[in-house]
């Protein structure tokens, strides 16, 4: 599962598709709890991320969103820049 980025504690991945499933979506790990989070709408539909946490990830698919559908169309992963 590729790291797509880093930033305030939390690590963003996608899947390889073959293992996945649609909707497209990304996974979002920090510490022990983690949310998986539609593209491009940004919502959490499972898991168990921290409310603070949860606004950083929709904020990072709001200013990501067209670059990480793309990456889970083309399944070209690369590394996007954390926020600021």
């Amino acid at each position: 599962m590729p790291v797509i980025s880093r930033f305030n504690g939390i690590v963003i991945k996608m899947y390889l598709r073959s293992k996945e499933h649609n909707p497209p979506h990304i996974h979002a790990i920090c510490g022990e709890n983690m949310g998986i989070f539609s593209l491009p709408d940004g919502e959490m539909f499972m898991g168990d991320l921290g409310i603070k946490e949860q606004k950083v990830v929709r904020k990072f698919i709001e200013c990501h969103g067209k670059e990480l559908l793309v990456m889970w169309e083309t399944q070209q992963f690369a590394y996007i820049d954390p926020l600021e």
